[in-house]
């Protein structure tokens, strides 16, 4: 099982920068994009830290592995940094999954653009956390990544953002170990469908609380 996330800080540049803490009470099979703990594999926490708009480390995994330890993270675990407030957090649930979003909207961009625009001053990541509470099997996984980003990009559609994400998304599925295998991920398999409609809502409600600065930052 997956707790909720903790909300808590570090020091860094001088400043309290919050971070999101979710712990599991074992091990859980997990597929994710994140620059630390990414592709499919036994995981044990999940860590999102807000940095600096102007963030430009070239090494986001040993970043992360480093607020990894200071938080006394033991075992292999997935990393997320976000521009935006983690303490913005947005929860959903549906039929038994639960999704959380972390929504920054500042860039939006069509993934097949045909030439990229210009990167905004104000960088934003959508990162989503979801739990399933029954085991995928790895094709079921892939597919549960796909079906998140399906519905994220119906929630930014819906928002009215010319975009169906933003360059530096990420997104996390975990699952138990044990248990019956499910096949599928898909929108709508019996564990895809509810996962879609939790990630649709927490995307739509974290968005609209970003579409105002991001409003107000085009027509300024």
């Amino acid at each position: 099982m997956l707790s909720e996330p903790t909300l808590t800080s570090r020091v860094e540049d001088g400043r309290d920068t919050p971070l999101l803490v979710w712990r599991a009470d074992g091990p859980l099979r997990a597929v994710s994009s994140a620059p630390l703990g990414g592709g499919i594999g036994a995981r044990h926490w999940v860590l999102n830290a807000t940095v600096s708009m102007s963030y430009d480390r070239d090494d986001p995994a040993t970043h992360l592995a480093a607020l990894a330890a200071g938080l006394a993270l033991d075992g292999p675990g997935v990393g997320l940094l976000t521009g935006v407030d983690v303490a913005e957090v947005v929860a959903r649930t549906d039929t038994g999954v639960r999704a959380w979003a972390t929504v920054g909207l500042g860039t939006p961009v069509l993934a097949a653009a045909p030439a990229p625009p210009a990167l905004a001053e104000r960088v934003g990541t959508v990162n989503i956390v979801v739990y399933v509470p029954a085991r995928l099997a790895d094709s079921a996984l892939v597919n549960a990544v796909a079906t998140a980003t399906e519905a994220k990009a119906q929630a930014i559609t819906e928002l009215g953002l010319p975009g169906t994400g933003t360059p530096t998304d990420a997104v996390t599925v975990l699952c138990p170990v044990g248990g019956p295998e499910a096949a599928y991920g898909g929108p709508r398999s019996t564990w895809g469908a509810p996962l879609a409609r939790a990630v649709h809502a927490a995307v739509l409600a974290g968005g609209l609380r970003a579409v105002v600065p991001w409003s107000e930052q085009v027509s300024g």
